[in-house]
């Protein structure tokens, strides 16, 4: 019986500073704080899985430099107990890294350096490696943020042929996408769509992938854009996060909405790897079987425990205290 899960993707370290204001041109602000962290879609929902504490066995799968930053991945990873043989070292460029500038109580801007997230290859991922381990899920992240692996050929693109090895080794695929602003953005997602069994995305993201408005607040806006994702090839289900709601449209016909706790102003410090942390919690519910209900839930816990950190997942508890 396979037991794991594979995080592949972007591998980054984030430096997050912490400002008193957003400054005009030329302006100085000061930092009031400062903390570095691994960020990065496999990096946080890895991370974020780890902090479970269930044992669930992680498989860390990409590409790093030779740099400093590359032992501060390395060595979350195995602190992490997760098996970093798949995560490979190259010479070619730095480990990828973001500068987070926070503004307490509102939102972050990224200053992204992509280094070796762009050189990552298909043969660097180690699919077949993982999946004869045992991993039952491969989770790719995030889509339009993997250089190589995003760029379009007639056949498609990298990531999608990555996604469709993992299929064929017998692994459940899921997908994360990335807010950023290319103009092959829609095309980099419709070809994944086949070879992906779940997808997590956010408004922005959602309407950047189909074309349609999608409002955060809007149920019907969000399963507009979800409906149109699953025509397109999701397999299995589209879960779409806003800081309103969850949604989770399955290929079976299961429509499920799900409202967050509040969580208090004051008691947020920083948004960063939030949505991570909840595609981490729905991850492990798919893993272990749950009901789309189930997921959602622990998905939104673990988003409301990664808002009292600084870096992505150094606030998430163990899984008995998110339950």
């Amino acid at each position: 019986m396979k037991r794991g899960i594979a995080c592949a993707g972007n591998w980054i370290v984030d430096i997050v500073h912490t400002i008193e204001a957003w400054p005009q041109k030329s302006d100085l602000v000061r930092i009031k704080a400062e903390a570095e962290g691994t960020g990065g879609g496999a990096a946080n929902v890895l991370l974020a899985l780890a902090a479970f504490r269930t044992g669930l066995p992680l498989y860390a799968l990409g590409l790093v430099g030779t740099d400093r930053h590359a032992e501060t991945v390395r060595a979350a990873v195995r602190t992490a107990g997760a098996d970093l043989s798949g995560l490979k070292t190259t010479d070619r460029a730095p480990t990828a890294h973001t500068h987070v500038m926070n503004l307490s109580g509102d939102s972050r801007t990224f200053f992204y350096h992509p280094g070796t997230n762009d050189l990552l290859a298909e043969d660097d991922i180690a699919v077949e490696a993982a999946a004869a381990k045992g991993a039952a899920i491969f989770y790719l992240g995030y889509l339009n943020l993997l250089g190589k692996l995003d760029e379009i050929d007639p056949q498609g693109t990298g990531a999608a042929r990555v996604l469709s090895r993992a299929r064929a080794a017998g692994m459940v695929t899921a997908v994360d996408l990335v807010s950023t602003d290319r103009p092959e953005f829609r095309a980099a997602v419709e070809a994944a769509l086949p070879h992906t069994d779940y997808l997590f995305l956010n408004e922005v993201e959602a309407a950047r992938a189909t074309g349609l408005p999608a409002d955060p607040a809007d149920e019907a806006s969000l399963s507009a854009a979800a409906r149109q994702l699953l025509a397109k090839g999701v397999r299995r289900a589209v879960i779409v996060h806003t800081p309103a709601l969850g949604l989770w449209l399955g290929a079976e016909g299961t429509a499920l909405t799900r409202r967050p706790d509040p969580v208090m102003p004051e008691d947020i410090v920083s948004p960063v790897g939030a949505g991570d942390a909840f595609a981490a919690g729905c991850l492990y519910g798919i893993h272990e079987g749950w009901q789309p209900e189930a997921c959602l839930r622990l998905g939104h816990r673990a988003a409301a425990a990664a808002l009292k950190g600084a870096t992505a997942t150094e606030s998430i508890p163990p899984l008995s205290a998110l339950l």
